[in-house]
């Protein structure tokens, strides 16, 4: 392995520098991707050598979203793979790899339960130390993995399961500063889909069809712009759009296909209206707070689509803001934010032990009311 001399520990931007670069091997499976990555570096600079995706699109595709039994079996028949094809496209054998990072949570257990085991198995019999992810903390970590971004930053985290506006102080520090009370965009963008008869991931499909529709349409709700706070809801623009679907229905006989994309259009212009308010409202929280220069960085699934992006730009550029938006392959689940949030765990001398264990529920900011309700598992997000 190569030579790591620890930093002193603590949560600095850069809490001294290591003389050699980390070689750590990342594993996700969290959900419906099954991934290994190898990332090579120090924290702020790190290199993505391999990344390896087996996605499960076509095993939940007539289902109509994932089936978290099904997720489950394809990771344990992928991980193996993945991980050997990962080291082979990174031209590094096991022994040279420092750490194994692995997600540990929130996620379909079944699956997060797979790749802990594999993580457990390989530290175990390699010896090489092993440190559990926290899957939001890959992706809040991305900027620094894709542009270096310093140290605080405002980060919209934003996919199939989560939406929250995090301060990120630290790779282990994290304030909420909002976040939504029932559905994720994801999975508001999902839904539509299958209300409109669209292929799953709904995303890219709703995303697909807006390029041709008329944003404004029809009028649908931008919910929770009436009361303070970054706070979010979805569960109502969905239900907004299911019934202009049975309108358009109604007077048709069916969904004329102009109707569908407009559909598409006007819910993904409400989407992305509510998040820039709510983006503008968190930049103004901390513009109150810090003399010091904004950042603002999205991530997540949702974190591809266009019309978002562009609209938190134009946010950005009304506060002066720096803005960060990873690759879209880096966007949805992925092994190389994994892996880059190993660096900076075991940078700060953090790993874990064989009593690590698979957690459907993980919330970042450990210290905040849960968004939404608990149960015996714990608060959701």
């Amino acid at each position: 392995m190569l030579p790591l001399v620890l930093p002193a520990l603590g949560n600095s931007d850069n809490a001294a520098h290591m003389t050699q670069p980390l070689t750590i091997l990342g594993i996700e499976s969290s959900c419906d991707d099954t991934a290994a990555a190898i990332v090579r570096g120090v924290p702020g600079e790190a290199a993505v050598i391999s990344s390896i995706i087996a996605g499960q699109s076509e095993l939940h595709a007539p289902y109509g979203g994932v089936v978290p039994e099904i997720a489950a079996r394809a990771h344990a028949e992928k991980l193996d793979s993945c991980v050997s094809k990962a080291l082979e496209v990174a031209d590094t054998g096991i022994s040279e790899v420092d750490a194994i990072a692995v997600t540990s949570g929130p996620g379909l257990i079944g699956g997060v339960v797979s790749g802990v085991m594999l993580a457990k198995g390989l530290s175990a019999g390699s010896g090489i130390p092993l440190i559990g992810i926290n899957h939001l903390a890959g992706h809040a970590l991305t900027p620094r993995l894709t542009d270096g971004m310093h140290f605080p930053y405002l980060m919209l985290l934003v996919s199939g399961g989560h939406c929250q506006f995090l301060l990120v102080r630290g790779p282990t520090e994290f304030k909420r500063l909002g976040g939504t009370i029932d559905d994720a965009p994801g999975e508001a963008f999902d839904k539509v889909a299958r209300l409109l008869a669209l292929p799953q991931p709904g995303g890219p499909s709703v995303e697909l069809q807006a390029k041709s529709g008329d944003p404004k349409r029809f009028r649908l709700p931008r919910p929770l712009l009436d009361r303070p706070g970054c706070d979010l809801s979805f569960s109502g623009l969905k239900t907004a759009v299911l019934r202009t679907r049975d309108k358009v229905i109604a007077e048709h006989g069916g969904i004329p296909q102009q109707d569908r994309a407009d559909i598409c259009a006007s819910f993904q212009a409400a989407v992305s209206d509510v998040l820039a308010e709510k983006t503008r409202r968190a930049l103004k929280i901390l513009s109150e707070e810090t003399n010091m220069p904004l950042s603002l960085a999205v991530a997540g699934g949702v974190a591809a689509n266009q019309a978002l992006r562009t609209a938190l730009m134009d946010v950005c550029a009304e506060f002066e803001c720096s803005f960060s938006a990873p690759p879209l392959t880096l966007c949805t689940d992925n092994a190389a934010m994994i892996a880059y949030a190993g660096i900076e765990k075991f940078s700060l001398g953090q790993t874990d032990d064989m009593t690590l264990s698979a957690r459907p529920r993980w919330p970042l900011d450990q210290t905040s009311p849960a968004m939404i309700g608990s149960g015996k598992k714990g608060a959701k997000a």
